[in-house]
């Protein structure tokens, strides 16, 4: 068996002299091969668009948490103030970024309601589901990601929350004895005073009995204060367990979502084997009517082949 000669080298040699004789240039047969070898990328859609924007709004937030960390954290490196504004900010940026989610959300809904006029078996319909279920994982994505930012700075505020109560305990402490001593102290002179000053007895217990009115006025203002703080303190306590919780049922929904997701793309394929499935039983269908009619044809012709020749 003769050898068959390659002779690519010479097509190309040939190739690259026509296009010499017709005008082109080295520089420009060069932009042109490259051109084959590297394709331009497509245009990307408003969708791909948005999903990029929200994504880097993400990571800012996530980069801004990250270099207020420290200033958040630290009490003496920031005031109160300025942690309640670090709060503002981490809230308009999750914000923004939830209402991108939810426009994404919308859009792919919005496609799905445009694109419901095809017919079931219709096999064209099968890349479009493909992509409905891509964008359906890109949001599943930006969300997983935000919610791990989100979690991230409640780390933070509950943190914080703690900080204060355990600040706030000591005080109460300080407070209370800085009151008791008062208390003795006042109850002190005002038994000197009427040891010494007989002459003004009756002057000297009206004045205590003011003073003691003042002090316990005082103390119920206090202890009903106290009351209030305690009770607020235990609200707040409250609040960052519920938001603690309600993270974590929106990550265990994610994960359910994740499972649908998967679920999804498999009743996907499972739709398309059928379409082909169905296909090939219309063509040996049609193959099987068509055999049958020779058949009979055939049987017809040597009846009265036979018929005649008898």
């Amino acid at each position: 068996m003769a050898r068959v000669k390659d002779r690519t080298e010479d097509f190309k040699e040939a190739s690259r002299v026509a296009a010499l004789s017709h005008g082109y240039s080295e520089a420009q047969l060069a932009a042109l091969m490259t051109s084959f070898i590297m394709h331009k990328s497509l245009p990307k859609s408003s969708f791909t668009k948005s999903a990029i924007k929200t994504l880097e709004s993400i990571k800012e937030l996530e980069s801004f948490v990250v270099k207020h960390k420290k200033d958040y954290k630290d009490l003496y490196r920031t005031t109160e103030q300025e942690r309640d504004n670090i709060e503002h900010e981490v809230g308009i940026f999750v914000k923004t970024c939830k209402e991108h989610i939810d426009m994404l959300k919308n859009r792919i809904h919005e496609e799905e309601e445009n694109r419901n006029t095809k017919t079931w078996l219709r096999l064209s319909k099968s890349s479009h589901v493909d992509l409905v279920a891509h964008k359906h994982g890109v949001v599943l994505i930006l969300s997983e990601r935000l919610n791990s930012v989100t979690s991230q700075f409640d780390r933070l505020r509950s943190e914080r929350f703690q900080d204060a109560i355990n600040r706030a305990m000591p005080r109460r402490k300080m407070q209370r004895k800085t009151e008791t001593k008062a208390l003795d102290m006042s109850r002190d002179e005002s038994a000197q005073i009427a040891e010494t000053e007989t002459s003004a007895r009756a002057t000297v217990r009206v004045q205590e009995q003011l003073l003691e009115d003042e002090t316990r006025s005082l103390q119920i203002e206090l202890s009903s204060m106290l009351d209030a703080v305690e009770e607020t303190e235990r609200k707040m306590m409250e609040m960052s367990a519920l938001n603690h919780l309600i993270s974590t049922h929106v990550q265990q929904q994610a994960q359910q979502i994740e499972q649908l997701y998967l679920q999804a793309v498999e009743a996907t394929n499972n739709v398309e084997k059928g379409n082909k499935e169905l296909s090939q039983a219309i063509q040996r269908n049609s193959s099987s009517r068509t055999f049958l009619l020779l058949f009979f044809i055939v049987l017809t012709f040597s009846v009265l082949f036979l018929d005649w020749y008898s």
